[in-house]
């Protein structure tokens, strides 16, 4: 409800002005202070960041999968042949490798007395696979070989320095001539790092003139970009000292680097139109700021909550690293809302009423209003007779969003049909979508993992690149039976769908556990490696024992990803579930309205499953991939789903939260719900409308990274956001508030009771309705 008290000397009634309100006016008043403040975080977080800040590294573990317990047994028995391996590919096409035999020993010495190394295999001398296809380590030719060196810890979690020591290690070998690659984690450690400053730089580039088009005014185009930069820095300054504490994914920077840039400039753009719109209504600079502190201000509040509960739902994986993901995408979320909310008003401050002094074109802020037919325009522009000008001027205007809105409200089953059939033709590749790992040979053929790919298939195939280490621990099987038990074993690995070949099986020195190495037919992120590493641990392993007390695993970098796809695909459901309902119930508690929180919740799912859609298209199915700097088609990587869902669902949320902030104002002032909606078009199209267009542009410029599940994201949520803005906002919203009508404001008693009363615009500053008449009864 509105507090009114009588002002001094006078009958109008002033507005008690809430915390938000307040804060908003007081940073725009203290203007100095706050940027201050603000460009102080900034230097301290990087300085502090830079001295105790940690790395990222892709280093992580699921315990209780049987790829995690087949790597603790072997640790336990056989340390040497355990841990994390990798591949160093040496490749001569002029001469065998055997004349390097002695740069070869050199080299493998170097390499195990490298921290972390548990062991390292010369290929000259080591015994090749026979019965078989040749699968190394010395190819058939000797013009190629790999030396399996197996570490303790991930490589990719070691630091970019370690690689000195390795590149030092192989010298001899590179300066006898032989082409020296790295292959497995070792190459992802080789990597060039991420640059994202070119991404930014276009993004920023696009975002520039989306608003000078949109908006004309410099100042106002600046504003956001320059918020936006200074909160994201400080986020990730933040991010960095978390990383040293516990261990993120190297994406986790660009990820949360892309989501602050994208919620950032939306909200400051959201507060910088309506504040401009105050200006031009008649409110000095001060209040200004205020009124849009507590009316967009409000609802950037709730959509950063809706973007971080959906982030934070990413924990119930029950995976660290995705949960981790989640909380580095939040971190700027955090600052962006911080910044929305203290440094755009005071930024806003700064500026006073100069932020249109520099424009390209006649500034304009939310619209260009003229008076309805027959209607007395009060002494300003969008001020009534004996009240402060305001913002809030009700539905009067009749500009063209307002006049598609009618349309709409004629043939809403046309527009919700044309919705429905555009989304369910772009998400019907969804159906489609195969899961796994990306695999090296989607990479660039400037890094070294790919060209050591491409040498490991060429001469040992496709499988070389992801063996399996079998396991069979019979520590608790009797000496007496062992014998047996090895022979059962072996006839049951003799023939195995799917697997070029399968070495003989070899005891640990201390004779407790059993290791064979098997090499699929095809790539590691085939499908046929995923059927047959679930072949092997479900059938081929337990029946190879079947009647003894041992036990069995598949372990090794293939099948802990095959084992982290199948838990993060069996919890995608509790994910989507969790999601929508804790936003359901923002959007209910927000909005009273049941049926206006089921359409958000539908809707959204909706455009998520469209965007799914045209990932697959691009990624899995080729239409476009090359063209990306993919090579060949690629699976959908495992947890790209569960983050995309996460993040575009709290970013749908951002623009279905002012879309209807502002049909949900305008039903209160007049209790006209399609005038509503067609106010709600007018009062919202332009800011919108730039907004989204320059989230897209933000995610579509980290589609030139070089890192293929960043190229996902960026397109997944570019293309996500272009469908809310389109297709729901346009199509799809309008025609269903139109059907619903007066019901999409319906709660019932008991439960309006049991919810937590969220104001989404700001009733401290919100006027009372007043008659216009043309309400519908």
């Amino acid at each position: 409800m509105s507090h009114q008290q009588p002002a001094h000397g006078s009958g109008t009634p002033v507005r008690r002005a809430g915390v938000l309100h307040a804060t908003g006016s007081w940073c725009a008043r203290h203007f100095v202070v706050v940027i201050v403040l603000w460009i102080a975080a900034l230097v301290a977080l990087q300085a502090v960041q830079h001295a105790y800040g940690g790395d990222y590294s892709d280093n992580f573990a699921i315990p209780g999968t049987q790829s995690q317990d087949g790597l603790d047994v072997l640790e336990k028995h056989a340390p040497s042949a355990g841990g994390y391996s990798s591949q160093v590919v040496v490749h001569d096409a002029d001469k065998p490798l055997s004349g390097l035999s002695s740069q070869m020993s050199t080299v493998v010495g170097s390499l195990q007395k490298l921290p972390d190394v548990l062991s390292a295999q010369n290929p000259l001398t080591a015994p090749s696979s026979t019965g078989g296809p040749d699968v190394g380590p010395l190819s058939a030719d000797g013009k190629t070989a790999y030396i399996t060196v197996r570490f303790s810890e991930q490589p990719s979690s070691l630091g970019s320095g370690y690689l000195d020591g390795v590149d030092s290690a192989v010298r001899p070998l590179r300066s006898a001539g032989a082409e020296v690659e790295y292959g497995g984690s070792l190459g992802e450690l080789a990597r060039p790092k991420a640059n994202d400053r070119v991404s930014e730089a276009i993004g920023f580039g696009v975002a520039v003139l989306v608003l000078l088009i949109g908006f004309g005014s410099l100042l106002a185009a600046l504003l956001p970009l320059i918020t936006a930069l200074i909160c994201v820095v400080c986020g990730l300054g933040l991010l960095g000292l978390l990383a040293a504490a516990t261990t993120f994914a190297t994406v986790s920077p660009t990820l949360a680097t892309m989501i602050g840039l994208g919620v950032g400039i939306d909200y400051a753009l959201f507060l910088v139109t309506r504040h401009r719109q105050n200006l031009m209504d008649g409110r000095d600079p001060v209040a200004a700021a205020g009124a849009a502190t507590a009316t967009s201000g409000r609802a950037v509040l709730l959509s950063g909550c809706t973007v971080i509960i959906a982030l934070c739902g990413l924990w119930v994986s029950g995976i660290g690293f995705i949960g981790k993901l989640g909380v580095a995408a939040a971190v700027t979320v955090v600052t962006a809302v911080l910044g929305a909310l203290t440094l755009v008003p005071a930024m806003l401050g700064l500026t006073g009423r100069y932020i249109d002094r520099i424009h390209v074109r006649k500034p304009v802020a939310e619209v260009e209003p003229g008076p309805e037919p027959g209607a007395e325009p009060g002494p300003e522009r969008g001020a009534r007779p004996g009240r402060e000008p305001t913002a809030e001027r009700g539905p009067t205007t009749h500009g063209t969003w307002h006049r598609y809105a009618q349309r709409v409200e004629r043939r809403p089953w046309w527009f919700l049909a044309a919705g429905v059939v555009v989304l369910a033709v772009l998400a019907f590749p969804v159906f489609f979508i195969q899961l796994g790992h990306i695999g090296d040979g989607a990479d660039p053929k400037s890094f070294t993992d790919r060209r050591a790919y491409d040498l490991m298939s060429t001469a040992f195939g496709p499988g070389s690149n992801g063996p399996l280490t079998l396991v069979i621990d019979q520590s608790e099987v009797p000496q007496s039976d062992r014998s047996a038990l090895e022979s059962q074993a072996q006839q049951s690995l003799a023939k195995v769908p799917d697997a070029a070949f399968i070495t003989p099986l070899t005891a640990t020195q201390d004779g407790d556990v059993l290791t064979a190495t098997a090499y699929s037919v095809a790539a590691p992120q085939d499908e046929r490696t995923t059927s047959l590493v679930n072949h092997l641990s479900d059938d081929v392993l337990p029946a190879a024992v079947h009647g003894t007390a041992a036990d069995t695993y598949v372990t090794g970098t293939t099948a802990g990803q095959v084992d982290f796809l199948d838990i993060v695909s069996s919890r995608l459901p509790l994910i989507i579930a969790v999601v929508v309902g804790l936003a359901f119930l923002v959007i209910l508690a927000v909005f009273r309205g049941l049926l206006v929180a089921v359409k958000a919740a539908l809707l959204n799912v909706l455009s998520i499953a469209a965007s799914y859609g045209v990932v697959v298209a691009v990624f899995q199915w080729g239409w476009g991939g090359p063209a990306l700097g993919v090579s060949g088609d690629v699976p959908i990587e495992s947890y790209v789903p569960m983050m995309m869902f996460a993040i575009v669902f709290g970013l749908s949320m951002d623009y279905e939260i002012f879309l209807l902030t502002r049909i949900h104002e305008a039903w209160l002032a007049t209790n006209d719900p399609r005038a509503s909606v067609a106010h709600a078009l007018e009062i919202t199209a332009r800011v919108i409308t730039c907004a989204a267009l320059i989230m897209v542009s933000v995610f579509a410029a980290f589609i030139i990274s070089d890192n293929i599940v960043v190229k996902m994201l960026g397109l997944g949520l570019a293309v996500s956001v272009l469908i809310d803005a389109t297709v729901v906002r346009l199509l799809l919203v309008p025609a269903v508030m139109t059907l619903l009508g007066r019901a999409a404001w319906w709660t019932p008693r008991w439960l309006d009771r049991v919810l937590p009363h969220l104001d989404a615009e700001g009733s401290e500053n919100r006027e009372p309705p007043v008659a216009t008449g043309r309400h519908r009864k």
